[in-house]
């Protein structure tokens, strides 16, 4: 069965990254695209080979599609998440899921009360280098996980900038941005659930509007286990890495925060230092094909609506933090 895809948002992401993922092994193709422009929509399906092209959800919605993937801007995500839900359509969204978790609780509902599929757009859990991290901690060879690093400070290039940068009503800012992403990676490669964070964000100038273009952040997971992790906007030099360290030995991962599967990962213990081997495999393609696989009941995608609700939560409590000048309990509701 070849699942048929609508495009709910003619973005940069679904043209660099999502519509290839779609088609790649043969399981899905993309049948239509919508934007709120009716020319946007019109050329976008011209440049990307997309049949059908649309200027509102109802029709779109009505068209001959299997599942859709959502990736407007954050404020839009709830309403047209029910929407699809409601016309049984599967959904694939863009993080964050919401604007809250208690609206991203909804959306898994509805999905849930459907029978449809739901996955969160949490591509660095398809990484290579993520998945060797976690089974090697999964494994005992860097014993039990005391402490861990994330740095994931970036520049924003101009063309992405816009409404991340000026848009609070939009979910502008840096930790709804780039702060679910660290939050789920360090969910999935330590195994367990952060519980409480401190946090501080800054605007250094990029960000307006009230917004955040900076954040550093402390986690307390459930186990004892401290992390940290920097997101930032204004970095245009900063390298990227993950690092998780324990009583037995340490796994320290560079260049592995980013869309492409790149990097490298070393696990240094007392016996000296070990390059791990993982795949290359293309993030976004690994996680179309595990979607395909949930839609035919063979698992579940990658990130599940429940995994966006936590990483959501997470970055809930991390801005709650900043403004309140305090540690913040990080509950999902779920």
């Amino acid at each position: 069965m070849t699942i048929r895809w609508g495009l709910i948002g003619a973005s940069t992401i679904a043209r660099e990254y999502v519509i290839g993922a779609i088609r790649a092994g043969g399981e899905g193709e993309v049948a239509a695209v919508m934007s709120a422009s009716a020319e946007r929509a019109k050329a976008y399906a011209a440049e990307n080979g997309i049949e059908g092209a649309f200027s509102d959800l109802e029709t779109l919605l009505a068209a001959d599609i299997d599942a859709v993937y959502i990736s407007t801007t954050n404020e839009l995500h709830l309403p047209q998440a029910l929407a699809a839900a409601a016309a049984g359509k599967h959904v694939l969204c863009e993080k964050p899921l919401a604007l809250s978790s208690a609206d991203a609780r909804a959306m898994v509902e509805a999905c849930r009360e459907a029978g449809v599929v739901m996955g969160t757009n949490h591509h660095l859990r398809n990484a290579g280098a993520h998945r060797a991290m976690r089974e090697a901690i999964a494994a005992g060879r860097i014993g039990e996980p005391v402490a861990a690093r994330v740095f994931h400070a970036v520049y924003l290039p101009p063309h992405l900038q816009g409404w991340r940068l000026q848009k609070p009503e939009a979910g502008g800012g840096v930790v709804l941005d780039i702060t679910v992403h660290d939050a789920d990676t360090l969910r999935f490669v330590l195994g367990e659930n952060p519980v409480e964070v401190t946090a501080f964000t800054q605007s250094m100038g990029m960000a307006g509007a009230g917004l955040e273009d900076g954040a550093m952040c402390v986690w307390r997971f459930n186990s004892g286990l401290l992390a940290q992790s920097h997101e930032g906007f204004t970095t245009a030099h900063a390298g990227n890495g993950f690092e998780v360290h324990g009583t037995e030995g340490s796994l320290i991962a560079t260049g592995v925060m980013t869309q492409k599967p790149a990097g490298s990962v070393v696990l240094r213990t007392a016996r000296g230092e070990e390059a791990l081997s993982f795949d290359r495999d293309d993030l976004y393609a690994r996680s179309l094909k595990n979607f395909h696989a949930a839609i035919r009941g063979e698992g579940n995608p990658s990130a599940t609506g429940e995994d966006g609700v936590w990483s959501l939560a997470c970055a809930e409590a991390a801005l709650e933090s900043a403004s309140r000048g305090r540690a913040v309990q990080i509950e999902p509701g779920i």
